[in-house]
Order: C-alpha cells, then structure tokens, then sequence
C-alpha cells in the first residue's frame, strides 16, 4: 500500500492514541471515530456529583512507555503528572500501617517496625525486580513470534530476549522460569514474613484478574507489571485533572503529528469483500472507504459486534469465543464534605503527615488470604462482604477536582464477578456501594458521615457504557494461556487478524497491560510494516 493512504481506528482509546500518532509520523493518514463525545476509553475524566470530578476507570497512569512517552512529549500539550511520595499506604485494622516510599531505605525503615528480617529483605526484592527490568522491557517491546514458520526478524528477537534472560546469570535465569508459572502468594513468600506487606506486593499479579494470590501463574502478571515499573508497589502516577487529561494529551499530540479524530462517531459495521477489509458503516449510516482498519475495541467486540462472524474461519472463531474475558473488578467513587481520618496514619507517620501519606494509592487487603476469600466469593458469582480495595484520594493533589474543602474518594473493588449468581447488577448496585463503605469504615471510622454522594460503577456499567465486553478492564483475561503468543489467541498474536488489512491494537492483544501504550505501539509498528 503506498504512504498516505487512509488507515481508520476504532475507537479513541489510549493504545489506539498512541497507534493513530506513529502511523501518521509514518506517513499514512490516521483517521480516529470515536463513539463517545471525547477520546479516552478507560482513561476518562467525568463528573458524577455537581462539583465532584473523578477518573471514572483508570485511575493511575501506567506509567507510559518512556519511548512512547518521549515521542509523544505529552508535557507540550498540557498534560502534568504529579507523583506522590509515599506511593502507597497499607494499613491493617488493628490501626498499624505501612508506607512504600520512592526511597526503599526510607521504605524499610517503616518495615524494620514489623519485621527487621523482612526490612533487610525489601532492598534485595527491589534490586531483583530492577535487575529483571531489561529483560523483561525486551519482551514487552517485541511482537510475539509467529510459532510456526518465525521470520528472520521473530527469530533475531528471540535471539536478543535469549541474551538477555542469560545476561541474568544461571541463578537469574533459573529463578525467572521458576517465577512465571508461581502463585503470587509463593513468590513473596520466598522474599518475606510479614503478611501485610506479603499481600501489598502479591496484589499486583491479582489486580484486574480472575486470579488470587494463590492462583498458578499470578507471578507472571506481577512480573509483567513490573516491566512498566519496577517499584515494588507499582505505579502512582496521577496526571492533574484526572485521567481525562492525559489521553486529551494523547489525542493532542496524535493531531500534531497529523492524525484526524471525530466523536460522537460509532462504527455499526466493518464491511468486509472477499476476505478484506472494504470500508466502515457508521451508526448514522454513513459509509467510511478505507485502505485499513485498526481495532481499538476488544477482541470478541470486534469479532462478533462489528463484523459478521460468518466470514470468519471456524476453528479461529472459536477461539476467540473461548478467550476469557469476562471483569471481576467495579468502581466506587464517594463525594466527601471532607477528609476521611486514618488512625492507622498516626502510628506510621504522626498526625502532621497524614495529607502527604494519603497522597498516593491506598491498599485495602491486609493479608493473602484476605485477598484469596475476596476471589473465592466471585468464583461462585458473588462479590465478598470484604472487598480488596485500591483506593485514592485525588483531591489531595489536585484540589481542582472538588469544591472547596471537599474531596474525592475512588475505589477499585475486588473481586466483583460480572455475572452474579443471584440477582443483577441494577438490583444489587447499592448493595455493592454499602459493602465498599462498610469495608473502608474499619480504617476510617469517620468516613459514613462525610459521605455526600456515591457512585457505583459495575462490571455490567463496563459493558454497556463504556464498551468493555464483559466488563474486563484489560479487553481480556491476564493469565498464562492468554499472554504473548496466545494474546489473544495462538497463531493470531501479531497484532494482525484472517481478515486483509484488520488489525488489532488495544489491551487484547501483547502485552496489553494498563495505561503504558505498549500495544498501541508495537502495533503501530507492526502495521507501518505490513501497510509498505
């Protein structure tokens, strides 16, 4: 296909952002339809009580792909990340806590007050997850290879991963194979004693998963996130107007470099013509010609919404039937006349630290098997009486989200199971919403009475709202036989799909793991390639 031809995205999300951007500094003329009236997907900025702005979904940037990052150079286009430190704050019921700080020395000495064993551990697990960092970098950063007949360039990524999984020495290599397929719950058992922090760390292979700690294979997406950041504790980085900014800063920087982006433009239908792609229908019936079309909606959304199935080959159409995708998470936010009062805080940092330690993410699990009970209770299609919570506070940061004096709470819930055993969503919303306060008021005893409003976000919401099939944050279940080569499924994990010039670039596909732009990215690239 020759350079300047129309390539059309579905779908304004923060992968196809990034994808829409490399494909015009490539030479080709991105189109963006979007159905909502702003770009975003899952990184969007809403208000859900007169005065009171939250980031609906995401509430944390990944962080963003530091090449993609670069490229993009966001900052031009008034996009300013705040980062907070501490990072995180975990505390337990009896009223002790734990403060993860950028500085792990500062970290451990709050740790050395549970556990001094544990203290001299936590710089050791720092290093390792550090030392890990290029190699897994390399991974992320690579197209999964085509299994069968691998090309010259699959066999020469593999060539350089293989370096640098050796680069690791015979302990680092055997200790990587060991990891991936462990549960979480093992994996920091190797490192540590005490169980709060134990359930700090083993959350991230948990987060937005049908896993819990105890779960075969967490480790893996512990370790895929800590590609995109190897602090212990993951990410706490928080643009200043919620997350809305950030991909308005994408979709910014997309159009400087000579993107086209329209909303309020819903794609019905990709119309397809002896095995390729032809052009787009749009909802108020107007027809789009295209040279390529580019997925920005999940999976099983493209597949079967947009696309006749019965043009699709069978066994490929199973499969893709069968990839995993139905969300176990919710979101709550609460409208607050004022600040909830930790006394966990005051045994962690004195009552003149209390804004700065509630800055950052605050985690609400404060052992493994308060995680694992959390996930039982979903596995049979209920949400448990004790939620794992990963909660902020946004306000404190960026006042501009509430009144005056006001603030913000936003919650995370697991394990929330899409399909309920008993019941629906509608029915049991305010339920959930109750559950999560009631969960929240063990460490914060004065939270009931400041509340103003709520809102409850479930994974059905995901669905029809926001488009989410199955209400997966992720487009996708993240667990083994459904990573790298079999993202979304084998044979079909090179961002390309059996339907000429259709291809996919969202969080379906490798690695396709929060907020980073990786797999806008690779496939940007993957598409230049395929297109020239």
């Amino acid at each position: 296909m020759p350079i300047g031809q129309r390539v059309v995205l579905i779908g304004g999300g923060h992968n196809a952002l990034v994808t829409a951007f490399y494909l015009a500094k490539g030479g080709f003329k991105p189109l963006v339809l979007e159905r909502r009236e702003f770009v975003g997907g899952g990184a969007i900025t809403e208000e859900f009580h007169p005065g009171f702005r939250a980031s609906t979904l995401a509430h944390t940037v990944g962080p963003l792909r530091s090449d993609v990052a670069s490229d993009m150079q966001l900052e031009k286009f008034q996009c300013h990340m705040v980062h907070p430190n501490p990072r995180l704050f975990a505390p337990t019921p009896d009223g002790k806590a734990l403060l993860f700080y950028n500085d792990h020395a500062k970290t451990a000495g709050g740790i050395a007050r549970f556990s001094a064993k544990d203290a001299a551990k936590y710089a050791e697990f720092a290093d390792t997850l550090e030392h890990l960092l290029p190699v897994l970098n390399q991974l992320l950063s690579t197209t999964p290879p085509c299994i069968d007949s691998p090309s010259p360039e699959d066999l020469w990524n593999l060539l350089k991963t293989g370096r640098g999984i050796r680069s690791l020495g015979k302990k680092g290599m055997f200790d990587l194979i060991r990891w991936g397929p462990m549960a979480a719950a093992d994996f920091v058992a190797e490192f540590f004693d005490t169980e709060l922090l134990r359930a700090v760390i083993a959350a991230r292979g948990i987060f937005g998963t049908a896993l819990g700690p105890w779960s075969a294979g967490s480790t893996a997406v512990l370790l895929l996130r800590a590609a995109a950041d190897p602090h212990p504790v993951g990410s706490a980085s928080f643009p200043h107007g919620g997350l809305g900014s950030f991909t308005r800063a994408l979709a910014e920087s997309a159009r400087h470099a000579g993107a086209e982006i329209r909303t309020d433009s819903e794609v019905r239908h990709i119309r397809v013509k002896n095995g390729a792609v032809i052009g787009l229908v749009l909802a108020n019936g107007e027809e789009v010609s295209v040279n390529a079309v580019v997925s920005g909606v999940d999976p099983k959304r493209t597949f079967f919404n947009l696309l006749d199935p019965s043009q699709l080959d069978p066994t490929f159409a199973l499969r893709i039937k069968n990839f995993r995708s139905n969300g176990t998470v919710a979101k709550v936010h609460l409208a607050l006349g004022d600040l909830p009062n930790f006394p966990a805080l005051t045994d962690a940092v004195g009552s003149d630290g209390f804004i700065k330690a509630l800055s950052g993410r605050i985690h609400i699990g404060p052992e493994i098997d308060y995680l694992e009970r959390a996930f039982d209770a979903s596995k049979y299609g209920e949400f448990s009486s004790a939620p794992y919570l990963d909660v902020t506070i946004p306000t404190l940061l960026d006042p501009t989200l509430a009144p005056e004096g006001k603030h913000v709470l936003s919650a995370y819930v697991q394990f929330a199971p899409f399909k309920l055993k008993e019941g629906n969503w509608d029915d049991r919303r305010k339920q959930l919403g109750d559950t999560v306060v009631k969960t929240l008021s063990n460490y914060a005893p004065n939270l009931p009475g400041l509340i103003e409003a709520i809102q409850v976000i479930t994974p059905q919401d995901l669905e029809t709202s926001y488009g989410f099939t199955g209400g997966h944050i992720f487009h996708g279940e993240l667990a083994l036989d459904q990573l790298f080569t079999m993202r979304p499924v084998l044979d079909w994990a090179r961002y390309k799909t059996p339907i000429r010039n259709l291809f996919l670039c969202a969080s379906g596909t490798h690695p396709g793991n929060g907020l980073t732009g990786a797999s806008g990215a690779n496939a940007a690239r993957e598409i230049i390639h395929a297109l020239r």
